[in-house]
């Protein structure tokens, strides 16, 4: 059996700011240490390094310290990136879940239009659960544990639209005029395209970030803003206004740039120029396949994660 890993972690507080050390040992083997401290007072050089591990040297200064022991189990999480995934899936679950309960409850007690309600959820819970993303380790086995929450959803969908199971609140935040025979099209494609997106693309592709923000964020606020401002219609398609059509190709860029800066700060992915101006040739172009005439044939939770596809395969 392995030694179990200890982790100590000492915080103390100075004039100078914070400083932090961490130290790792197991019953028979020398510590680890690892001091951080404020930036521009990083002592200049190293002090030792052997095979026991590196320490920097640290001043004296004064100041209080506080000292947190983690136990065995909590390392285990640090370490262990199957138990970090499993943890990072229960917490994105519950997350996502949680969206949905308040848009259901919304729903049913007629807080918003039925169809403003279907939008809002359509807008929130793609994105939010990308935002979880970061939370999962960097192994082969992680998107396949995180599309678990997604591939969950599949299944609900299937049993609601089939008659299965019944949850009227659900079924009245998800559909247009509350038929659960209308989550076998639009939601079951949604939950789809993100099952689809998290497996093959992942948070490493600029392509899963265009997918779902223009499924979720540029197909979502074009039905919101055309239905509010959308006096003025498309002359090729008069189900389609100019301000939604604008507001899609908008929304679809903007959240795009975000979900870039936000999965460079982690690493995932290289911030440049050249992926931005690619984000928007994809929002610009699903935008333009969304208005034609050709969507009200196709649902829109088809054409716009397909067309983000196809395009984003060439321009990235």
């Amino acid at each position: 059996m392995a030694p179990a890993l200890y982790v100590v972690a000492q915080l103390r507080l100075t004039r100078f700011g914070p400083e932090f050390k961490l130290t790792t040992r197991t019953p028979t083997t020398s510590s680890l240490q690892l001091s951080i401290r404020p930036l521009g007072r990083l002592s200049s050089g190293v002090d030792c390094l052997s095979s026991s591990g590196v320490n920097f040297r640290q001043p004296k200064r004064r100041g209080f310290r506080w000292n947190l022991s983690l136990s065995p189990v909590a390392s285990m999480f640090a370490v262990n990136s199957v138990v970090r995934d499993l943890a990072a899936t229960a917490f994105s679950g519950c997350f996502a879940l949680s969206i949905l309960r308040l848009w259901g409850e919304t729903a049913k007690r007629g807080v918003f239009d039925q169809k403003l309600n279907r939008k809002l959820v359509h807008v929130s819970v793609g994105l939010a659960f990308m935002l979880c993303w970061p939370l999962f380790s960097s192994d082969n086995h992680a998107a396949v544990i995180a599309s678990l929450i997604p591939g969950i959803n599949i299944i609900k969908v299937l049993l609601l639209g089939l008659g299965i199971w019944t949850d009227e609140a659900t079924v009245k935040s998800m559909s247009r005029y509350g038929d659960y025979r209308e989550l076998l099209k639009g939601p079951l494609y949604y939950a789809s395209t993100i099952t689809l997106a998290c497996v093959i693309y992942w948070r490493t592709s600029p392509i899963a970030i265009a997918a779902i923000c223009n499924l979720c964020a540029g197909d979502g606020l074009a039905d919101i803003v055309g239905r509010r401002f959308g006096n003025e219609k498309l002359p090729y398609n008069r189900n389609k206004s100019i301000a939604g059509s604008v507001a899609m190709a908008t929304a679809g860029f903007i959240s795009s740039i975000g979900f870039m800066h936000y999965f460079f700060l982690f690493g995932f992915v290289k911030e440049s120029w050249e992926m931005a101006w690619g984000f928007l040739v994809v929002s610009v172009v699903t935008a333009l396949v969304e208005s034609l005439p050709i969507s009200t044939e196709l649902d829109d939770n088809l054409t716009v994660p397909l067309t983000s596809v196809l395009v984003g395969s060439l321009v990235f």
